[in-house]
């Protein structure tokens, strides 16, 4: 419970018990109408690549790096919630990471949103990109 109270003579106010509302976690990487539905994007967010996707108006993020030779997944063919990296033809669901072809090499996912117009993804604090 926050508590406020005037001191001395009402120069100065003291505020005790409250706490800062968390900074979201999430963080705005472009506005949604920028990619096109089917299309990929690779965004430098936190040190590290992500690779975002438009799957039918609902927005997707993995790591960008294939978990086979180290394709880039944002610049793949994507095509019915799928990407294929385009050095090998490694197949990866965007919306889970899950590796179609090895499914034992997935890929990291991160959760996004669209707010007001602009995708947003999620980096939680003690997450380490």
């Amino acid at each position: 419970m926050t508590n406020v109270e005037w001191t001395s003579a009402g120069r100065r106010l003291r505020i005790t018990n409250y706490a800062l509302p968390p900074m979201s976690d999430y963080l705005f990487v472009f506005e949604a109408s920028t990619l096109p539905p089917g299309q990929g994007r690779t965004v430098h967010l936190k040190g590290r690549d992500l690779a975002v996707f438009n799957v039918d108006g609902e927005f997707y993020a993995i790591d960008e790096t294939c978990s086979h030779k180290g394709g880039p997944l944002g610049v793949g063919f994507c095509q019915n919630g799928q990407v294929s990296c385009p050095l090998h033809g490694w197949i990866f669901d965007v919306r889970s990471g899950a590796c179609i072809t090895r499914p034992d090499r997935p890929v990291k996912t991160y959760e996004t949103r669209v707010h007001e117009g602009d995708v947003q993804i999620r980096v939680a604090e003690e997450e380490n990109l």
